[in-house]
């Protein structure tokens, strides 16, 4: 997803009194929909930016500035549903002058699984795939680190890590099927951690 389009996803149109805008990493629009749909939260409005930002984390300040300028007039508020992100805090200070509140946590792995949680783990040697990393494994991990074409890579770039943990969003044989798959390619033991939304959830339902 880019930032061309406001989805609202329940026929009332954009921009109206009292509804939010949520300016989201475009690897979270399945899970923030998913939450949108199933607690009813018609007020919320999604404005995705493109998820390969995830690999970037440079680009995702400027793009949050540029999105909240583009709709500060039409939206009271604005939340931007970003955690750290790989920033060093430069997102928050960011928001901050800016006078918009964004998620809480170091990234989405740490807010999946809920920020208390995750920071009780401790896990500096395991490897996290979140559904979306699942299904865009090649095009998110792989190929951009140039596994396919120089696999001898792969002990430099995880020789340090003894596990990966399928963080799970929903139930779906497919996808741990498919994350034993990663784990396997990596040369990782695999764990599956069924997390569901986690403190995004929470972010989203004290919008209201």
């Amino acid at each position: 997803m880019t930032t061309d389009a406001i989805l609202t996803t329940d026929g009332l149109p954009p921009e109206g009194t009292g509804r939010v805008l949520l300016i989201a990493c475009g690897a979270l629009a399945r899970e923030i929909l998913a939450i949108k749909q199933g607690l009813g939260l018609r007020h919320l409005d999604l404005q995705c930016l493109p998820a390969i930002l995830h690999n970037h984390p440079d680009r995702i300040v400027p793009a949050v500035r540029e999105a909240v300028a583009k709709h500060r007039d039409a939206y009271q508020t604005i939340f931007v549903v970003y955690a750290d992100c790989g920033t060093g805090g430069q997102l928050q200070t960011a928001c901050a002058e800016m006078g918009v509140e964004m998620v809480a946590g170091p990234h989405c792995y740490s807010f999946f699984e809920g920020n208390e949680a995750f920071a009780a783990q401790d896990e500096m040697t395991a490897f996290y795939l979140t559904d979306f990393l699942v299904r865009q494994f090649d095009a998110f991990v792989w190929d951009p680190l140039g596994l396919g074409r120089h696999p001898e890579l792969r002990d430099m770039y995880f020789g340090n890590y003894e596990k990966l943990v399928y963080q799970a969003q929903t139930d779906d044989p497919v996808l741990t099927q498919k994350a034993q798959a990663c784990a396997d390619r990596l040369g990782l033991v695999f764990e599956r951690r069924f997390t569901g939304y986690g403190d995004l959830t929470t972010a989203l339902v004290d919008l209201s």
